[in-house]
């Protein structure tokens, strides 16, 4: 069974004060980005894995989807979630995504944002995301990047006046232990080419991968993120099932 760090009483206060948490997707300075890789919503079915808060769940029912499921193994995320959209056409389910089964070509869309690196089984994850696709539909996901999940303790160095990202360990798949918000977190690092060959055996045409960084108006907005042009901290990913007729 998954960490379900976040129906901890200090975690979930202390995450909830983080810009994303509070407003939502206009909080996540990935989500333009994101958003440039979904499909049309209007009328689709719709399952969001790791559905947190909420927000996208939210989003995807402005956008004109049909059905919109949330799945998450937080009880206090899918409680709050409810509270902040009240009367949507939203059916939210408590569930482990590592054992967690969707219904067979039920989907048109399977998003999912900032989840996978919680997860030990990617291979397996993928294969149950692909199966609950219809031909034709579509997996968009965001996750930590490789380079920042391979350290338990992402660390910074400073090398010839210059502010650096220490990485090590990142052929050494598996397990991370790290201390955010609250000491103990376990996370799952996999390389690059792990996670592509993972989609390419489930069955996936990869679509579109973007090693996420701020552009120059981001920066101005939010000069926090200058880290982001060292190293990359997330990794947006999109694929689709191909449709068998074709």
């Amino acid at each position: 069974m998954a960490q379900n760090i976040y129906d901890d009483a200090k975690f979930f206060e202390g995450y909830s004060q983080f810009p994303r948490s509070r407003q939502g997707l206009a909080g996540a300075p990935e989500w333009a980005s994101l958003r440039g890789m979904l499909p049309d919503l209007t009328g689709r079915h719709v399952l969001d894995l790791g559905s947190g808060f909420g927000a996208f769940c939210r989003f995807a029912v402005e956008a004109g989807a049909a059905e919109v499921v949330g799945v998450d193994l937080s009880e206090k995320m899918i409680a709050s979630a409810k509270e902040r959209g009240p009367g949507l056409p939203i059916r939210y389910e408590q569930a482990d995504l590592e054992t967690y089964v969707p219904q067979t070509g039920a989907y048109d869309l399977v998003f999912s944002s900032l989840a996978v690196h919680y997860l030990g089984d990617f291979d397996a994850f993928a294969r149950k995301v692909s199966d609950a696709l219809v031909p034709g539909g579509a997996f968009v996901f965001s996750m930590e990047h490789p380079i920042f999940a391979a350290r338990g303790e992402p660390e910074w160095l400073e090398s010839g006046g210059k502010r650096v990202f220490a990485l090590s360990d990142y052929a050494r798949e598996g397990e991370r232990v790290t201390n955010w918000v609250v000491e103990g977190i376990v996370k799952y690092h996999r390389k690059m080419s792990t996670m592509v060959t993972a989609l390419l055996v489930a069955g996936f045409v990869i679509d579109a991968m973007d090693e996420w960084s701020p552009s120059a108006d981001d920066l101005k907005a939010m000069p926090g993120l200058a880290d982001e042009i060292i190293r990359p901290m997330l990794l947006l990913m999109a694929a689709h099932k191909p449709d068998q007729e074709h």
